[in-house]
C-alpha cells in the first residue's frame, strides 16, 4: 500500500498544514494496531523499569571504576529507551482511546513535530549509546593506560549528555529547514517525510547514515575489545575476577550490539533505498520494520537483567562450586583463552598429549636438581 496523497484541506488559504499536507487524517483504524503498541508500550515500560532498579542496585554496591562507567552508560540507555516508550507509546495509545483530531488539536503542526523529534531522538540515542559503550570498552580493554584511574564517574555522565546533545540536533533539523516532519498512516503518529525530493532526501539519507555509522562502529570495535580480551583473560584468582567483570560487561554489550543491529537496520536500510531508488514509499514495510525497531527498546533492558552471573548461578547452582569466573559460563571462550594463553608463554606439545606449559616443566627439573644436590 503506497502512501496516500490528500487534497489540502483549506486553512482560511486553502492550503493543509506542512505535516498534513501528504497524508491528512481520517484513517481506516486496524484493531491490530492497537493491540500491537498496547503490547509494545506496557512491556516495554515495565521491562526498562525493571532494568532500572537493577542497574540502581548494581551501580551502589561496584566498586570496580571501570564497572561503574558501564552501568552509567548502560543507566543512559535504559533511561533513554523508559523516555522514547513513554512519550511516544503515550501519545499513540491516547489516539487510539480517545480518536482525537489531529487537524483540530494541532493545526500549526506543533504537536505532530514534536512526535516527529521524539521518534529520530529516541530512534538515534541507542545506536549512538551503544557505539559510545563500545568505544569507552576498546579504550578500556585496549588501551588501559590512556584512561587515567582516577578519572571522574562523571565523565560517562558527561559523554551520555553529549550523545543526548547530538541526537537532539539531528532531531532539530527540520525545524531548521532540513527535512520535515509528517502525519503517518494510520493516523497515530508522525516522522520524518521519507522523500526523494529536496531536503527531504537529505535528513533522510542523515538519519539512516548516523543509525548505520553507530552499528558499524559498535561492530569493529566490539570485534577489537573481544580479540584482546581473548587473549589476556586467563589470569588466576583476584586478577581473573576483575577480568570476569570485562568479560561480563563485554558479553552484554555484544548482545546490545547484535538486538540493535538485527531491529534497526532493516529499517534504515528501508529508508536509504527508499529515498535514493525514488521508489514509492511502502506503507505497509514501513510499520513493519518500525515495530521490529521498537522491540529494541524492549529487549535492551532484559540484557542486564539476564546476563548477569549472579542470575545465571540460580539457573546453574553447579557454577557456585566453581572459582567464581564467568569463564565458566562461556567453556568454549575459555578453551580460547586457555589455548592462546599457553601458545603465547612458549608450551611444547608433547607427542602423546596436549600442549604442557614450561614453567612447570622448569619447575619439576629444578626440584629434581635441587633433591639432588642434597642427597649429594
Amino acid at each position: 500500500m503506497n502512501a496516500s496523497s490528500s487534497p489540502p484541506s483549506p486553512a482560511g488559504n486553502g492550503t493543509a498544514p506542512l505535516c498534513f499536507s501528504i497524508n491528512t487524517p481520517p484513517f481506516k483504524q486496524s484493531s491490530t494496531a492497537v493491540v500491537l503498541s498496547s503490547v509494545f508500550s506496557t512491556l516495554g515500560l515495565t521491562s526498562n523499569l525493571i532494568a532500572l532498579v537493577v542497574l540502581a542496585k548494581a551501580y551502589q554496591r561496584t566498586r570496580s571504576r571501570s564497572r561503574s562507567f558501564f552501568l552509567l552508560f548502560l543507566g543512559g540507555l535504559v533511561t533513554t529507551d523508559f523516555m522514547g516508550l513513554l512519550v511516544t507509546g503515550t501519545i499513540v495509545l491516547s489516539f487510539y482511546i480517545t480518536h482525537f483530531n489531529w487537524r483540530q488539536l494541532d493545526p500549526h503542526c506543533h504537536f505532530c513535530n514534536f512526535m516527529g523529534m521524539s521518534m529520530v531522538f529516541y530512534g538515534l540515542c541507542p545506536l549512538l549509546l551503544g557505539a559510545a559503550m563500545a568505544v569507552e570498552r576498546f579504550v578500556g580493554i585496549n588501551r588501559p593506560f590512556a584512561r587515567s584511574a582516577n578519572m571522574p564517574r562523571s565523565r560517562a555522565v558527561l559523554m551520555v549528555l553529549m550523545v543526548w546533545t547530538f541526537a537532539g540536533s539531528v532531531a532539530l533539523l527540520p525545524l531548521a529547514g532540513v527535512g520535515s516532519y509528517h502525519m503517518q498512516p494510520p493516523g497515530s503518529w508522525c516522522f520524518i517525510n521519507i522523500s526523494s525530493e529536496g531536503s527531504d532526501l537529505l535528513f533522510s539519507v542523515l538519519f539512516s547514515a548516523v543509525g548505520l555509522a553507530s552499528i558499524a562502529v559498535s561492530f569493529v570495535l566490539n570485534t577489537v575489545s573481544v580479540v584482546t580480551l581473548i587473549r589476556v583473560c586467563c589470569g588466576q584468582g583476584n586478577e581473573q575476577r576483575r577480568r570476569d567483570y570485562e568479560v561480563e560487561m563485554m558479553v552484554q554489550l555484544l548482545l546490545i550490539m547484535v538486538i540493535a543491529t538485527l531491529c534497526w537496520c532493516p529499517l534504515l536500510v528501508f529508508i536509504a533505498q527508499t529515498v535514493l531508488s525514488r521508489r514509492p514509499l511502502q506503507i505497509r514495510q514501513l510499520l513493519l520494520w518500525l515495530r521490529f525497531a521498537t522491540c529494541n527498546q524492549i529487549l535492551d533492558p532484559w540484557v542486564y537483567i539476564l546476563f548477569r552471573r549472579a542470575v545465571l548461578r540460580r539457573f546453574y547452582p553447579s557454577l557456585r562450586m566453581s572459582r567464581d569466573s564467568i569463564m565458566t559460563l562461556y567453556p568454549s571462550l575459555r578453551r580460547l583463552t586457555r589455548s592462546s594463553s599457553l601458545a603465547r608463554g612458549g608450551g611444547r606439545l608433547r607427542q602423546d598429549g596436549p600442549l604442557e606449559p614450561v614453567t612447570t616443566t622448569t619447575a619439576t627439573a629444578t626440584a629434581t636438581a635441587t633433591s639432588s644436590l642434597i642427597q649429594a
